[in-house]
């Protein structure tokens, strides 16, 4: 029997703005929105009533600084829909991101130190950028352990920093929120695949890229390394990142470590759909299925993608 795609294995991420009554639509990214949590709650009603129960949250706060501290503020965006989702729906699974590069106003992932702005040419027009791992981390604790106090049931690492799970596990443990659970973005490659992410969650780096801390595309090694150092730090789930181009490092992971394991579909994988779709090169519905069938198949328990609700609608027609 081939592999069967299900409503359950899917993930809608989703982006929450401040204001009310807004539903904005993304440059480059075809049916996507940002949403105020007014509207948020209209639209997760459509997405529960699809038969998908698990969400992914982005914050995109009104005021950003270089520590990005409106992150872990006490009343951030995203624990304030946390909350405002608990007390909506039953028999919903909220996962949250935690990386700074949506808050901070350099668009990196971490925090960085003031002597490396002035970051050194590592490649014929690129620059490498480093982050302070100590304050990060802090950082990075801080803002799990708020969305965890507001009721969200996963944190979701994405910054890279070195040992991020093992400082949230201990932050989560040390609060009494043992039961809120890790999946770590574990395997996140320093991707051209995520260009219409960027302009929704207003993260594009300032300078530099983002080689100092993500993963090379060609290094599977490094990948499997990481995929491994996440679970011995205690994530519950892993995560490959981006999915097309990595669905061998899906595959061998899903081989080598038989544990819980998640892939994201990410925003670049999905625009080519669309805008290939609305050019007549293929047919939408059948080019989702093929791509999402794929990475199931490679071993992707959980999928993380903005086809979800679409997805959902024809596997229940």
């Amino acid at each position: 029997m081939g592999t069967k795609l299900k409503v359950k294995d899917l993930i809608h991420p989703y982006f929450v703005v401040e204001g009310q009554r807004k539903k904005e639509s993304v440059k480059n990214f075809p049916g996507v929105y940002r949403f105020s949590l007014d509207r948020l709650l209209r639209d997760i009603k459509i997405t529960r009533g699809l038969g998908i129960d698990k969400v992914l949250l982005f914050g995109i706060p009104s005021k950003k600084d270089a520590a990005g501290t409106s992150a872990y503020a006490g009343e951030n965006i995203v624990s304030r829909a946390v909350r405002t989702l608990k007390n909506e729906f039953k028999n919903i699974a909220v996962f949250t991101d935690v990386c700074l590069c949506g808050y901070t106003t350099h668009g990196h992932c971490g925090i960085i130190k003031p002597q490396d702005r002035s970051h050194t040419l590592t490649g014929i027009g690129k620059t490498q950028v480093k982050i302070d791992n100590k304050k990060t981390l802090n950082a990075l604790s801080e803002m799990a352990l708020r969305h965890a106090e507001a009721g969200a049931d996963w944190v979701a690492p994405s910054a890279m920093a070195s040992g991020q799970i093992l400082a949230i596990r201990r932050a989560l443990d040390r609060n009494g929120l043992k039961k809120t659970k890790i999946l770590g973005y574990s395997a996140k490659f320093a991707s051209n695949f995520y260009g219409p992410f960027r302009q929704a969650a207003d993260s594009a780096p300032a300078f530099g890229d983002r080689s100092g801390y993500q993963l090379d595309h060609s290094d599977a090694k490094a990948a499997l390394k990481e995929i491994a150092c996440d679970i011995r730090e205690g994530a519950d789930m892993v995560m490959v990142k981006p999915a097309l181009s990595y669905l061998d490092i899906i595959r061998e992971a899903s081989w080598k470590f038989k544990f819980p394991l998640a892939a994201y579909n990410v925003s670049g994988e999905y625009a080519f759909v669309k805008y290939g779709a609305k050019r007549g090169l293929w047919d939408e519905k059948k080019m989702v299925f093929e791509i999402l069938t794929s990475i199931r198949r490679a071993g992707a328990g959980l999928i993380i993608t903005y086809h979800a609700k679409d997805a959902a609608h024809w596997l229940t027609k």
